[in-house]
């Protein structure tokens, strides 16, 4: 199993693009009212977002993308509500997944799918187990999941296997029982829709993310969007317990620097375009 460096324990290698991206995606059903539609088609389109999304992030070589698609506390709104997300759940692994595969994307569902019904437990794995071997972009959707659930049943499975540790775990123990063992903990954080709080989302994880919030809507988050975020990262200094003085000192420096000119252009320059089969 891959161990990747835990930004408690260490400090992890920075690179000027970042290596995992995590979305919250909100404001889907504000935009919809904004433009006096059903909250239905903001979700609608929040699942073409998600697609340009992969695209953008394929381009760019980001090699981790999450998105947070239901909160275990989703399960509140209203009924139809939930019907219709679980709905494009289905469509979108009916109709999405030979797209993926076919560009190198890995797609993993995580969070507590117990309380999703047979069909859609099955295509999930389906769709896991078809891009199992892919590795050009890992896609992470978090479904029915909460920070304090994955903590939780991490401990409880810890417990479980090893219980003559009880009173001497450490981090490492507790790391491959997370639902993300198998990705680096995010560099880029990034909530649209204007709240600004990380709402019960990867807790463990983002322990030393860098926050970008945004206005845009979900379904008008696009690339440009995306390379402003990608744009507020590179200006940060990421310390991780350091001082600047310290960075200074350092051959290689845990800052994301902004570089000459634009985001999208010298992403261009570094990676490859992603295969328009995306577009299909």
């Amino acid at each position: 199993m891959t161990r990747f460096v835990s930004s408690t324990q260490n400090v992890p290698a920075v690179d000027r693009m970042p290596r995992h991206v995590a979305i919250i995606m909100d404001g889907n059903g504000r935009w919809a009212k904004k433009r006096y539609m059903p909250r239905g088609a903001g979700h609608s389109r929040g699942v073409e977002a998600v697609r340009d999304m992969v695209r953008a992030c394929l381009e760019r070589g980001i090699g981790y993308l999450t998105l947070f698609a239901f909160s275990s506390e989703n399960w509140r709104r209203p009924e139809e509500e939930v019907s219709l997300l679980m709905q494009l759940f289905v469509r979108a692994l009916q109709y999405e997944v030979e797209k993926l595969d076919g560009n190198g994307v890995r797609l993993c569902v995580v969070g507590d799918l117990s309380r999703f019904d047979a069909k859609l437990q099955k295509l999930i794995r389906s769709a896991e187990e078809k891009t199992a071997a892919n590795s050009r972009l890992t896609l992470t959707i978090c479904a029915n999941y909460g920070g304090r659930w994955d903590i939780l049943q991490a401990a409880n499975r810890l417990s479980a296997a090893e219980p003559e540790k009880a009173g001497r775990w450490e981090e490492a123990d507790l790391a491959p029982y997370l639902s993300m063992h198998y990705a680096p903990e995010p560099d880029l954080f990034i909530r649209t829709g204007g709240e600004e709080r990380i709402s019960n989302f990867l807790l463990w994880q983002l322990a030393y993310a860098e926050f970008h919030f945004t206005e845009t809507l979900w379904p008008d988050f696009n690339e440009a969007a995306l390379d402003q975020a990608i744009t507020s990262y590179r200006q940060r200094e990421r310390r991780f317990g350091r001082t600047s003085e310290q960075l200074l000192a350092d051959p290689h420096p845990s800052v994301a620097n902004p570089l000459n000119g634009n985001a999208a252009s010298d992403a261009a320059s570094l990676f490859p375009a992603a295969d328009s089969a995306l577009d299909a």
